[in-house]
């Protein structure tokens, strides 16, 4: 074998082996890019999954079901003890919330405290319940100006009307509504997962039920 043409299969071999190289990046590229796009569409997945589980699990939950109300005799932060059988002949809604630290709480008090006047002239008072000593609740009620007394429950009440493990915690109430009429039997309940219920909306939803 000439040494030219041992030249020419030595650069046939190089551009063979250079080809080869070529292909195998190219492969590579390929398959990156089938990566990527698998990955962004996984990522897609899982937010979608992450958004509609939000707007399910925000959904508030509402029951119209009737039973007699439980019984209960609570102290409250204004040192007083507050039994629902006083309200009996005159219709309550008790608000169990997740009590200290949950700032969407109190400012949502402070709201309904703003609109007494109007919950009033329906004949309705708000109980306001929570899972909390009255040091534990006391800064949050100030920080909000809320003046309205607190019920504080050891849980038992709050175990009583199924309102505890429906928020963000399993062993604390959610931010629930419960209406009593005036003859004592429980006539609505609604969970709200928002965190947030508009006080005229929480009167006209309590008045309708009133009137049915």
């Amino acid at each position: 074998m000439t040494s030219r043409t041992a030249q020419r299969r030595d650069h046939a071999d190089r551009e063979s082996i250079i080809r080869e190289q070529a292909a195998g990046r190219a492969k590579a590229t390929r398959r990156s890019h089938w990566y990527q796009l698998g990955a962004w569409a996984a990522g897609l997945v899982v937010i979608a999954g992450a958004v509609t589980f939000g707007l399910l699990t925000s959904q508030p939950q509402a029951s119209a079901a009737q039973r007699v109300a439980p019984g209960f005799t609570l102290p409250t932060t204004a040192g007083t003890d507050v039994s629902l059988s006083t309200f009996r002949g005159h219709p309550v809604i008790l608000y169990f919330n997740e009590g200290a630290g949950c700032g969407a709480c109190s400012q949502q008090l402070a709201a309904i405290e703003k609109d007494k006047a109007a919950f009033d002239a329906a004949g309705l008072t708000v109980l306001p319940i929570v899972m909390n000593t009255k040091e534990q609740i006391q800064p949050d009620l100030d920080q909000y100006g809320v003046t309205t007394p607190v019920l504080l429950d050891d849980g038992s009440v709050s175990k009583a009307y199924g309102t505890l493990g429906k928020g963000m915690h399993a062993g604390l109430p959610g931010h629930a509504f419960i209406l009593i009429g005036p003859d004592g039997n429980q006539l609505w309940s609604g969970e709200y997962p928002s965190m947030w219920l508009d006080p005229q909306a929480l009167l006209a939803e309590a008045t309708s039920h009133l009137k049915a």
